[in-house]
């Protein structure tokens, strides 16, 4: 799944434009890689997004099969990184 379709899919951006401008703005990065809208997600990887104020880590569990999943499902997908 595309970083972009997962960021939105697992609720960390409501949606995908904005995950989109994201990655393109070099906000986003996977295995702190630079990642653009298209680079595909997998198991495992730890997806970092550099906000303003504050630097957050993602680590994926999972990579979800339909558009949108509930965010009480969230912890399924996706873990905080600490």
């Amino acid at each position: 799944m595309r970083i972009d379709k997962y960021l939105n899919s697992v609720n960390i951006t409501k949606r995908r434009a904005i995950s989109e401008d994201m990655c393109k703005n070099g906000v986003v990065s996977i295995n702190g890689v630079v990642a653009k809208p298209a680079k595909d997600v997998k198991v495992g990887d730890i997806i970092q997004i550099n906000y303003i104020e504050k630097i957050k880590k993602y680590q994926v569990l999972q990579v979800p099969t339909t558009k949108t999943i509930s965010k009480t499902q969230q912890d399924q997908y996706v873990k905080e990184v600490v």
